[in-house]
């Protein structure tokens, strides 16, 4: 695992640069594990702030001459309201957010390492470690122009969908908080959209791992991998490639396991491929 200077290249910034404006956003989809997209008043050229909680800033975007606000929604929220700060030069509001139901159907898996499943005290010590870095890496809020028209990092069919509620060898756990893509062992995974590559490793449940930052609190990961063709540091635009199918970590089989998280939380990575 590759620990050093996580996270200089991340910065916690919360304030909003100006941006580009965006070719396609997610889909709206107020519920938990979505995207709550919330079109903001007319800012001007200089986006707002928009926080939620404690401060916890929500990333905006330039769509079609005006702003919007894009939302995470973790898997686990409550439905009701969730009130947005915005903050603009001269004014400031609150705008509420209606979350909704979503239920997830349950998907029991069979895996032939019970380390995987019951993990020792040592790589309990591991798990934990690894934990704390991948929150740093998902909380991140960096000052970069984010643009969220995805493409499918590999070509194949989805399998394991997002939020399915998992049950390995008959012990529940995490619900399924990414998209898997059926591919084989060696096919190219590519970025989906521009950003840095933050952080590469090998972790206990992930494999070979790489995440990338996309700017304003929207980060990716690509799990299970065979190899890794970028480093920490590097600059990727949408289409470069990042490394291989594995099967790597915990894994029933070869596949590519994508991860989308926004301000801190992981939300389903099919709402993301609009212009597909």
């Amino acid at each position: 695992m590759n620990y050093k200077h996580l996270l200089p290249a991340l910065g916690l910034a919360v304030v909003l640069a100006g941006a580009q404006p965006a070719s396609a956003l997610p889909r709206n989809l107020p519920a938990p594990g979505g995207v709550a997209v919330v079109p903001l008043d007319d800012w001007g050229d200089v986006p707002p702030k928009v926080s939620f909680g404690d401060r916890t800033p929500v990333a905006v975007a330039r769509h079609q001459a005006r702003w919007y606000a894009l939302l995470g929604i973790s898997l686990d929220a409550a439905p009701g309201p969730i009130h947005l700060n915005v903050v603009g030069r001269n004014s400031a509001r609150t705008i509420d957010v209606t979350v909704g139901r979503k239920d997830y159907p349950t998907q029991r898996l069979t895996i032939r390492d019970k380390r995987k499943v019951e993990p020792n005290p040592d790589d309990e010590l591991r798990i934990l470690a690894e934990k704390e870095i991948t929150d740093r890496i998902k909380t991140a809020y960096a000052e970069r122009e984010l643009d969220p028209d995805f493409i499918l990092p590999a070509k194949g069919p989805l399998s394991s969908r997002f939020g399915l509620r998992r049950i390995f060898n008959g012990l529940p756990r995490n619900p399924h908080a990414g998209l898997d893509v059926a591919v084989g062992i060696g096919a190219p995974i590519r970025a989906p959209s521009s950003g840095v590559v933050v952080n590469t490793g090998d972790y206990f449940f992930n494999g070979n791992t790489v995440f990338v930052d996309h700017g304003r609190g929207l980060v990716s990961a690509y799990m299970h991998l065979s190899r890794i063709d970028v480093k920490e540091g590097q600059t990727v635009k949408r289409g470069d490639l990042l490394g291989a199918v594995g099967s790597t970590g915990r894994v029933t089989g070869p596949h590519l396991h994508w991860a989308v998280f926004l301000n801190g939380t992981a939300v389903d990575p099919e709402l993301f491929l609009m212009g597909q």
